[in-house]
């Protein structure tokens, strides 16, 4: 592969860093609970309508987010690698309005405990687009900012 090809793909991926405030295992947990995913796992101002899967290699999952217009937008996924609690990979595919999927992405997030914290690297891609990579930024990253505020919480009543 040429270098003019490698720095495509490399503009077309997405690799968010974190650290969060929690255990691995609690972050493991918010990231594989459905009770968990239908607290954060879609951007500020956004609710899940449906979450659903099978936490197992090979099973699928399918999500429905609700706009605050009322818009809903569906994905879908298969889990390829699950290693509690430090890695997670699954397919990503949002359906279009007659349920066929649409470019399937690959997600992977790694999950490394430092003095109690928890530093997550979160990588999917490759995609279509420039455009598509930034909007997909724009919502994992306001999404991350709701998975803070629950472990928050979540850990404060482990504390207690």
């Amino acid at each position: 592969m040429d270098a003019k090809a490698r720095t495509s793909i490399a503009e077309r991926e997405l690799t968010i860093r974190r650290t969060f405030a929690a255990p691995r295992a609690l972050v493991f947990k918010a990231w594989t609970e459905p009770q968990h995913l239908a607290q954060w796992s879609c951007p500020r101002g956004f609710s899940i309508a449906e979450n659903r899967g099978e936490l197992r290699v090979g099973g699928g999952f399918a999500a429905t987010m609700r706009s605050p217009e009322g818009t809903e937008h569906r994905v879908q996924g298969v889990y390829r690698e699950i290693a509690p609690p430090e890695r997670l990979v699954f397919t990503h595919a949002w359906l279009d309005a007659s349920g066929t999927p649409g470019p399937q992405t690959l997600v992977s997030v790694t999950l490394v405990e430092r003095n109690g914290a928890t530093e997550m690297t979160f990588h999917q891609g490759v995609f279509e687009s420039q455009a598509s990579r930034d909007g997909h930024r724009e919502g994992w990253s306001s999404s991350f900012e709701r998975l803070e505020q629950l472990l928050t919480g979540l850990s404060r009543d482990a504390a207690a």
